[in-house]
C-alpha cells in the first residue's frame, strides 16, 4: 500500500489527487463535494483554472455535510506568472484563499519559472497569458522578477502561517539547486509533467537526494492535450501493449496501472477528470502491485515526450518565445 508520500517535517501527502486543470466552472463545485464523497483528501488548484471559487463553493458542502473536515484535506494552489513580483505575492494568495474559503493552504507553488507584466487583480482574474487583451495582436509580456525575490515572498507567507508548505512546478534540476542554494526555506515539493512516455528519471532522483517531494501532474499521458491539439489519440500511453496486457493480468484498468506505477515509483499523481464514475476508479490502485519487471516494462516507454512545454505552445499561442526546459 502506497497511500502517502512523506513530505518535509513528516507531513503525508495523499498520492492520489485530483487535478482540477480544465475542469468547467460548471462541474468544479459538484466534481469537488463527489470527489470528497470519494474519499479524496488531495486536490490540486491553480489561481490559472480559474475554478477556484467554485472549488471554494464544493468544499464549503463538504464540510457543512460533515463529510471531512479542513484539516484532513491536502488543498495546493499555485502563484500565477504575473505575480511574481515580491509585493503581488501575498495578495495573490489572499485572492485563492478568498475564492476556495479557506484560511490556509497545504502547498502553494510558483506555477512556472515565467515572469510576466502585472495585471491588477481588480482589472481581470485570472489574468491568463496575455497582458493586453484588447490590444490589436494581444501578446504575452515577460518581465524580469530574480526567482530569488518571488521566493522571498513566498517565504514570508509560509511565516506568516497562510500555508504550511511552499514548493515549485516546472522547475529542473538548474533551476531548483539554484534556489537551493540561496532560500531559507527549502521548498518542499516539485510537480512537474511526467508519465510513461516522460519518466523524468534524472530529475526524480535529484529530488530524492534532496528530500523534496515529486507530484507528477498529467500521470496519464496526452489525454488532457488532444482537444487542445497538443496531442492525438495515437500519442496515448494507455493503449501501449505492455500497458494493456498488464492490465488485463491484474484485472485492472489501464490507467489504473499507469497510476499504480506512478505511486509505486514514490511520486504523488494528481489525474484530471470531469467524470464522477471515474473518480473511484482512479482511486482504487492500492490492491496490487507491480513486479520490478512490470515497473521497468512501463518506464522502458519513456521518449522524452513532453506535452506541456512553454517552448513550443507560447509562441504559437500568446506570440513570445519562452522555452524553460533548454
Amino acid at each position: 500500500m502506497t497511500l502517502n508520500v512523506r513530505v518535509a517535517g513528516g507531513a503525508h501527502l495523499p498520492s492520489v489527487g485530483l487535478g482540477f486543470w480544465k475542469i468547467a466552472n460548471s462541474d468544479a463545485a459538484e466534481m469537488v463535494y463527489q470527489a470528497v464523497r470519494a474519499g479524496y483528501r488531495h486536490l490540486d488548484c491553480a489561481c490559472d483554472y480559474g475554478n477556484e471559487r467554485e472549488v471554494g463553493e464544493g468544499l464549503q458542502r463538504s464540510f457543512n455535510e460533515k463529510i471531512c473536515s479542513r484539516d484532513q484535506l491536502w488543498i495546493t494552489s499555485k502563484l500565477w506568472n504575473t505575480y511574481h513580483h515580491p509585493k503581488h505575492v501575498r495578495p495573490a494568495l489572499e485572492r485563492t484563499l478568498k475564492d476556495l474559503q479557506v484560511d490556509h493552504l497545504d502547498l502553494y507553488l510558483i506555477h512556472f519559472p515565467i515572469t510576466l507584466k502585472y495585471v491588477p487583480i481588480e482589472e481581470r482574474y485570472p489574468p491568463g497569458w496575455f497582458y493586453d487583451q484588447k490590444a490589436a495582436r494581444p501578446k504575452m509580456e515577460a518581465d524580469s522578477v530574480p526567482i530569488a525575490e518571488t521566493w522571498g515572498a513566498m517565504e514570508e507567507i509560509y511565516n506568516a502561517g497562510l500555508v504550511r508548505h511552499i514548493g515549485v512546478s516546472n522547475f529542473g534540476c538548474s533551476l531548483i539547486r539554484d534556489l537551493l542554494s540561496t532560500a531559507a526555506v527549502r521548498p518542499t515539493l516539485l510537480q512537474v509533467e511526467s508519465h510513461p512516455y516522460l519518466t523524468q528519471e534524472k530529475l526524480l532522483r535529484y529530488c530524492q537526494q534532496e528530500q523534496i517531494a515529486f507530484t507528477a501532474f498529467s500521470p496519464l499521458g496526452a489525454g488532457s492535450y488532444i482537444p487542445l491539439g497538443m496531442a492525438t489519440e495515437l500519442e496515448s500511453v494507455l493503449s501501449q501493449p505492455a500497458v494493456c496486457e498488464l492490465a488485463e493480468k491484474h484485472g485492472k484498468s489501464a490507467a489504473q496501472v499507469v497510476l499504480r506505477w506512478g505511486v509505486q515509483r514514490g511520486t504523488a499523481v494528481i489525474p484530471k477528470t470531469s467524470r464522477v464514475e471515474r473518480l473511484s476508479e482512479n482511486l482504487a490502485i492500492y490492491d496490487f502491485e507491480l513486479t520490478r519487471d512490470e515497473m521497468q516494462s512501463i518506464a522502458s516507454l519513456d521518449r522524452n515526450q513532453r506535452f506541456n512545454d512553454p517552448g513550443a505552445f507560447c509562441e504559437p499561442a500568446f506570440g513570445c518565445y519562452y522555452p524553460i526546459y533548454e
